[in-house]
């Protein structure tokens, strides 16, 4: 009760409630704002193949997105017991330059 009665006797309630009314106004923009905008990607359909890589006696995973059209090469690393990233391709990029008239798309 003591706590309550300097409070109010040193103009603490006033910056008490106003404070409450800036956390609530901050609470309203954060609600009724703008929403948050997920990547412009659309869900994935995915197909994973097991194969070896060129110059090398590894194996990997090819998982190739084919909503999206890109794939990506992924080797096991017993050291670290993750799964490493070799290499990624954008498959629209390649068809696109292959219709333009390259034989063969460029590393």
């Amino acid at each position: 009760m003591q706590k309550l009665r300097e409070i109010k006797s040193a103009g603490g309630l006033r910056g008490l409630i106003a404070l409450n009314a800036a956390l609530l106004l901050v609470l309203a923009a954060v609600t009724f704002g703008s929403a948050a905008t997920a990547q412009n990607r659309g869900r994935g359909e995915y197909t994973m193949v097991a194969g070896g890589v060129p110059g090398s006696d590894a194996a990997a995973v090819y998982i190739v997105d084919v909503t999206n059209q890109e794939m990506i090469v992924m080797t096991w690393n017993n050291t670290t017991k993750l799964m490493d990233g070799v290499a990624y391709r954008n498959l629209a990029a390649d068809t696109a330059t292959v219709l333009r008239g390259r034989t063969r798309p460029a590393n």
